[in-house]
């Protein structure tokens, strides 16, 4: 095989590595040493090269997922149901998708923005509670998150942010299906002796009773019809503005389009002066009275430019996937960063790697939102590019981007604008683990209510 000689992970003395949860950085700091192309398996290859994004990820799927993606898919009637981000074939995720990708366009997300304000109205009462007593500030950003899916998909509050705590331990469960699709996914054979064994759904419940995913789905999907029929549904689902109302009516004009099975499977599927500044540019817009409240996705796009700054400058430093987006080379090779590259390796790229690329990002390790703003249309461009790989790129990209980005475009300046936001111990590091996505942990913070808010 004509593969690149270049060090692979294994070979590295393990002195250096930074720990077992650690192999984004660990993966920046082999790609500084031995170059664009870093071997860190048998028939694995990261790449780092930022021109090789249409290459491996283009739309015309060339490059298809391998082995590693299937294993995260749900259980449905004893039988696995792969999702839009699970299944390899490139035909059932064209058709898939357009059951369902309409409901995610940012045009239909907006429509239901009111929706999103109750989830942040609630948020900033409950922070208002809290009376400046330390929180655990990246939990409750993650249950305000469930929340919002909740009201456009459901036209309901899914209790995160009520009760502020994970509900039916569905945050715990997603992080256990991270961690076993993480380590289960470098070996993914393993998956068929694991939980992808066809013997358990004969010796164990069927997935279906204890996959706690696929539970709360289903609960949320029965509260739903309690209340449609109780007609206590809310006005956007009166008229049928909630996701789970336009897939129940594809399903009852061509049930052949929109099964009950596919609604369970799309169902199943984050320096005191630059915020000195941020908070700033919010008051001085809040003044002249360009902002609502809460405050609307648009309001923040057109006269928060420091802060979409601040944001894009965050998502760069600490992008959410932390594995290579493994792909299959096609089965007569690629030439990749001037390699022949055999078909059947699994190459990909790691959005840590591109974003602490000193060549595309100048000290990448410092924090400065003007890298943002500061450079000619094609540098920008080119770093919003290189950012956009965050939520992955082509055919293939994540189906929640605009939800996500909504998210944070609505909930942070709001929460910027209302409270004083410190950290307990700002000295202490913050810690983070790779399980696939890399989670943050320990960001207690005190918010306390800014008076003229």
């Amino acid at each position: 095989m004509h593969m690149p000689h270049q060090s692979s992970a294994a070979s590295r003395d393990p002195a250096s590595l930074h720990s077992p949860n650690t192999a984004h950085l660990d993966l920046i700091d082999l790609h500084r040493k031995h170059g664009p192309l870093v071997r860190t398996a048998p028939h694995v290859v990261s790449v780092a090269d930022s021109a090789m994004i249409p290459l491996i990820y283009g739309a015309t799927e060339k490059f298809k997922k391998p082995a590693f993606y299937p294993i995260q898919c749900i259980s449905w009637r004893k039988q696995p149901a792969m999702n839009l981000f699970s299944t390899r074939d490139p035909e059932q995720h064209r058709v898939e998708k357009r059951k369902v990708g309409a409901a995610y366009s940012l045009g239909n997300l907006l429509a239901m923005e009111d929706q999103i304000d109750s989830c942040t109205r609630l948020f900033c009462d409950r922070m208002e509670e809290a009376n400046k007593s330390p929180i655990d500030l990246g939990a409750w950003l993650q249950y305000y998150a469930f929340n919002v899916v909740g009201e456009p998909t459901f036209s309901q509050k899914l209790g995160f942010l009520e009760g502020g705590q994970d509900v039916d331990g569905m945050m715990k469960a997603i992080e256990g299906m991270l961690a076993y699709a993480s380590m289960c996914g470098q070996v993914p054979w393993w998956h068929n002796v694991l939980l992808g064994n066809p013997l358990l759904t004969k010796l164990a419940p069927a997935m279906e009773h204890w996959n706690q995913v696929l539970i709360f789905t289903l609960k949320a999907i029965n509260s739903r019809t309690e209340l449609q029929r109780d007609g206590e549904l809310n006005d956007a689902a009166e008229q049928g503005a909630d996701m789970l109302s336009r897939w129940h009516n594809v399903k009852s004009t061509d049930p052949l389009k929109m099964t009950t099975r596919d609604i369970i499977v799309h169902l199943s599927t984050n320096n005191h002066e630059a915020m000195a500044k941020m908070r700033a540019e919010i008051d001085e817009a809040d003044g002249k009275g360009l902002l609502t409240h809460p405050i609307r996705y648009k309001e923040v796009t057109a006269h928060l430019p420091y802060f979409c700054a601040v944001l894009k400058e965050a998502m760069r430093l600490n992008p959410s996937v932390g594995l290579i987006m493994e792909r299959h080379v096609p089965p007569q090779g690629a030439n990749i960063c001037g390699k022949e590259i055999p078909g059947g390796t699994i190459v990909g790229i790691n959005p840590w790697v591109l974003n602490y690329d000193e060549s595309l990002f100048e000290r990448p390790e410092s924090f400065e939102p003007s890298r943002w703003i500061d450079g000619t249309k094609e540098e920008l461009q080119g770093r919003e590019h290189i950012l956009s790989l965050n939520f992955g790129a082509g055919a293939r990209g994540c189906i929640g981007k605009h939800t996500s980005l909504i998210e944070m475009h609505k909930i942070l300046p709001e929460m910027y604008r209302r409270f004083d936001v410190k950290l307990v111990r700002p000295d202490e590091p913050w810690k983070t683990t790779n399980h696939w996505f890399v989670q943050q942990e320990g960001l207690i913070c005190t918010l306390a209510p800014r008076a003229q808010h």
